[in-house]
């Protein structure tokens, strides 16, 4: 049998990986997150707004806002933004998307404070479908959570 035409057989799903921040915008959320709790928000809303595409960005606003609809509305954009970059990254609407990739955790964190914020206003339904989804993308997302 020839080799040169042999078939590369793949197991299991596949995984998609979303490409790190850009460094810079990196360094600017990790001095934003480490000011006085005071500071904090405004500081990261200046990197979203530096760089709307950085889900880590949006993560931090979900979980640093105080009203529930502000939890909510942060981590719908980060949801969506994250479905957008990982369209980008190849993924076709199933596959893996795991925590143990450093640069998933922006979208993954988003996606919990969608379904933590969608409970806290009674949007049970999408409660539900982020938690399965969360599941789905990561399995072990059960043993892990977020950070």
């Amino acid at each position: 049998m020839s080799t040169d035409h042999a078939v590369q057989f793949t197991s299991g799903s596949p995984e998609t990986v979303l490409p790190p921040p850009d460094p810079a915008v990196a360094d600017a959320l990790a001095v934003a997150v480490a000011l006085p709790a005071a500071e904090r928000r405004a500081a990261v809303s200046a990197v979203a707004a530096r760089d709307p595409r950085c889900l880590q960005a949006w993560a931090t606003l979900a979980e640093l806002a105080e009203a529930p609809i502000d939890r909510y509305a942060f981590a719908r954009v980060g949801y969506h933004r994250g479905l957008d970059a990982l369209r980008a990254a190849g993924w076709r609407g199933s596959g893996y998307v795991r925590w143990r990739h450093e640069s998933n955790r922006g979208f993954l964190r988003s996606l919990h404070a969608l379904e933590q914020a969608a409970a806290s206003i009674g949007e049970t339904e999408e409660q539900e479908r982020c938690a399965l989804f969360l599941r789905q993308l990561d399995p072990e997302w059960t043993t892990i959570g977020p950070l």
